[in-house]
């Protein structure tokens, strides 16, 4: 194996994405892992048509390793992006809120060009 080749291996061994997600995020879904007794999964966020908008965020706890994931990992949880979707995350930042006039992980793209009403979906 020349060197260039090697290279080319380590990087795509190596290949990340560009979410951030804040430490309460990380914290939460650690947590939400811990209660459900897994180790063996991560936090997977993907793009899908739908919504309103056009596009729909999508997290979830997936186990399933898919060809072609980006990962990134935060104080020890594992967060996976799939190459379709990359492109449309690139640069956002997914924190997670407890406040009186809402809870829930919260998504700041700056992608998006708009969104809708409900803040599920955006374009």
């Amino acid at each position: 194996m020349t060197a260039a080749e090697q290279t080319s291996t380590q990087a795509e061994a190596e290949a990340t994405h560009g979410v951030t997600l804040s430490d309460a995020a990380a914290s939460k879904a650690k947590a939400l892992l811990e209660q459900e007794g897994r180790d063996d999964m991560h936090l997977r966020i993907a793009v899908q048509p739908g919504g309103c908008a056009g596009l729909r965020y999508q997290l979830f706890f997936d186990e399933r390793t898919l060809d072609g994931d980006l990962f990134r990992e935060f104080d020890g949880l594992r967060v996976a992006v799939d190459r379709m979707s990359a492109p449309y995350v690139e640069g956002a930042v997914i924190d997670f809120v407890d406040s009186i006039e809402k809870q829930g992980f919260t998504i700041e793209n700056p992608n998006a060009t708009g969104s809708c009403a409900c803040g599920d979906s955006f374009h």
